[in-house]
């Protein structure tokens, strides 16, 4: 019984986690009802949410609502060597180093409805505010002064809409194991369909090309099933998630000359939560995506594009506090362990139950 109390605020992690099912004999045939989640739901907190849409399926008949906004920073510097190196210490060349600074400020609404016990389906709007400045020195031209352009972008995100089913009751040492499928519709505008200049050095040469404004979406269509599992373990709960994010390839036409096929993505992640109290919880995770090479065949060459393979991991802390019965604040600040990954982003949320 002192197993269970401690268990009993820590067990109403990450969503409603039905806390009356672990302080019972598992009977043969135990599944667990609306009304041990709804009891559940209203004695204790959520550890915090340090990832969207990570938890127990919504209690059947109710409406989450969740408010959010995110702040990201990231910091990058960029090396382009053009010469040839005569011995290991000696480089015959230019050297032209940019720095880039991008700050993305996100606002978003989501909303959740439980049909049943088990099922529940939700929507995801965000609205993004882009700033970027893009310092460095005019290439070719081994100049000592730096210029800096600086550009923005502001609009509707990618809306995406989601479907999670709970596969068991997490009963007789089981974890709970959900399956999601979420479909991501490019609404925002992407990288395609802003405006686009050929940027020129000195002597007229074409080195680039520069966006007009910062592009608020991927452009591309994504659908996303994966695979979730919710563990309490005296005095924690542990935590993690698999899946994977098929993206369709489109066709850009005259303006791009190519077909673009954007490289699929792996993302997995883990972590825990503890309960201070009945109110108060903090959690702990890591996070990381393993983004595919992208293809690019362009219609009138010979050869085709390939870019890399990038890895995106972050380290988040998260911190929960319940205001009422049926709302909670959480924060979570997350710090960039790869050099693709932003350097900090700080997340605030509302989850409001209906």
């Amino acid at each position: 019984m002192p197993t269970c109390k401690r268990l009993l605020p820590l067990s109403m992690t990450l969503g409603l986690l039905p806390a009356a099912a672990l302080c019972q004999q598992p009977a043969e045939n135990t599944t667990v009802g609306s009304e041990a989640r709804e009891a559940a739901s209203n004695q204790a907190t959520d550890v915090a949410s340090i990832t969207y849409d990570r938890g127990i399926v919504t209690s059947p008949g109710r409406i989450t609502l969740e408010p959010s906004v995110s702040y990201a920073h990231s910091n990058s510097t960029v090396v382009a060597v053009e010469g040839y190196t005569v011995i290991p210490a000696l480089l015959i060349g230019l050297i032209n180093i940019s720095e880039v600074q991008r700050d993305i400020f996100t606002g978003a609404l989501a909303m959740k409805y439980g049909f049943t016990s088990r099922f529940e389906a939700g929507v995801r709007v965000p609205y993004l505010s882009i700033n970027e400045d893009l310092r460095e020195r005019e290439i070719f031209d081994g100049t000592p002064v730096d210029t800096i352009r600086e550009s923005s972008g502001d609009g509707l995100g990618d809306v995406e809409v989601s479907a999670r089913y709970q596969l068991n009751d997490g009963l007789d040492g089981w974890p709970y194991l959900i399956g999601s499928l979420r479909i991501k519709a490019p609404t925002g505008d992407g990288p395609y369909d802003v405006d686009q200049r050929v940027i020129y050095s000195s002597d007229g040469n074409p080195i680039g090309v520069e966006l007009g404004e910062r592009p608020t979406g991927s452009g591309f269509w994504s659908v996303e099933p994966g695979l979730s599992f919710i563990y309490p373990t005296d005095p924690a709960v542990l935590f993690g998630n698999l899946s994977y994010v098929w993206t369709r390839e489109e066709d850009e036409g005259e303006r791009n000359g190519g077909t673009i096929d954007p490289g699929d993505v792996i993302r997995f992640g883990f972590g825990m939560g503890f309960a201070f109290n009945e109110r108060t919880s903090f959690s702990l995770g890591y996070d990381h995506s393993i983004i595919g090479e992208t293809d690019y065949e362009q219609d009138n060459s010979l050869f085709d594009t390939r870019f890399e393979r990038v890895h995106v991991g972050s380290l988040t802390f998260g911190l929960s506090q319940r205001l009422t019965r049926d709302t909670s604040l959480s924060m979570a600040v997350s710090v960039g362990v790869t050099d693709n990954a932003p350097n900090t982003e700080i997340t605030l949320r509302l989850p409001i139950n209906l």
